[in-house]
């Protein structure tokens, strides 16, 4: 009887092993109340997440440029708006979607996408706000940035409304600027490396050209802008053209992630005026001047922007029942 217990208590202590280390392996189908995201959620439990979402982003970027700074656009006014939750895909009416600042957004097939394949090899385990935090990452990285570990686990938002969309403007200044990052708990360096990400993509000329043309009601430029620079942007952004015509935010390097934009804030050769006024205060001076290696200690702007987004992908993100894990990404289920 006693090797028969014996027996019995090994193979109940072996079961019990294999039953943790499957409930490890598939944690990604499980976020408890609190639970905060982590690299390598998923575990094995949908080992291949990172890769298809990166191999569906990569498609569409090839296709179209414009949906690499366009899908890191939308991570950015996911975030800014109810926290990192997807929300910001959700279609209908009155939804995020609908909202001003969002109606130029773009990407969202790419996201829809890696959806579907994510649903195939693991239903029910992928959210949302994860793949648009990944796929945002794969847009640097596609355009010559550099990567970053991306912590996982986020769930999906259930609430969606236009009348939530209050973002940081274009027209803002520096003090505004810094109020609306600290609100979701970021701090200056993060807001100048952020708005670094400008270094890819475009502005609609119906929001720029008041400042090329008119400024203030003066009928002239903005005596700000780098004389030199009004005349390209006036004739991309004709005063009687399209107001959806684009313009680049870093001239002639606006498809590459680099310092090149934090270059031309420094020379007043940018379209947007939240963006210029960086240059006229002390303290985001300083940080461009340390990206730029003109002041000690320098910062290493592929790093620090990893850093931020990461921060970034960190705010107000849904756990417990606060949210879901959509079966779609522009319907709640």
């Amino acid at each position: 009887m006693g090797r028969g217990y014996n027996l019995l208590f090994i193979l109940v202590t072996f079961l019990v092993l294999v039953a943790a280390v499957a409930a490890q392996g598939n944690s990604g189908s499980r976020r408890g109340v609190g639970q905060r995201p982590r690299v390598g959620f998923y575990g094995n439990g949908c080992r291949n997440v990172e890769s298809i979402v990166a191999s569906v982003v990569r498609k569409h970027v090839q296709s179209n440029p414009a949906n690499a700074p366009g899908i890191l656009r939308m991570h950015f006014h996911d975030c800014f708006v109810r926290g990192c939750d997807g929300s910001v895909l959700l279609a209908g009416n009155n939804t995020e979607r609908t909202a001003g600042p969002n109606r130029s957004l773009r990407g969202f097939e790419a996201i829809e996408e890696a959806k579907t394949r994510l649903e195939a090899e693991c239903p029910g385990m992928v959210s949302c706000a994860d793949i648009l935090t990944l796929a945002a990452r794969e847009a640097v990285v596609l355009t010559g940035g550099q990567g970053w570990r991306v912590p996982l686990g986020r769930l999906d938002g259930r609430i969606s409304q236009a009348s939530d969309v209050i973002l940081p403007g274009p027209n803002d200044a520096v003090d505004k600027q810094k109020r609306d990052f600290a609100a979701k708990t970021l701090n200056t360096l993060d807001l100048v490396t952020l708005v670094g990400g400008h270094t890819i993509g475009t502005a609609g000329c119906g929001l720029v050209r008041g400042r090329f043309f008119n400024f203030n009601g003066t009928g002239q430029p903005d005596p700000s802008i780098n004389p030199s620079f009004v005349p390209l942007v006036q004739a991309r952004c004709p005063q009687t053209g399209d107001a959806s015509a684009r313009v680049d935010l870093d001239e002639g390097s606006a498809g590459s992630f680099d310092t090149s934009f934090l270059s031309k804030v420094r020379s007043s050769r940018v379209v947007l005026q939240s963006d210029l006024v960086l240059w006229n205060d002390t303290e985001t001076r300083a940080i461009i001047e340390r990206f730029l290696g003109l002041r000690r200690p320098p910062l290493r702007f592929g790093t620090e922007f990893g850093n931020s987004m990461v921060k970034m992908s960190l705010i107000e993100v849904k756990t417990g029942s606060d949210g879901e894990i959509r079966r779609v990404c522009s319907a709640i289920n």
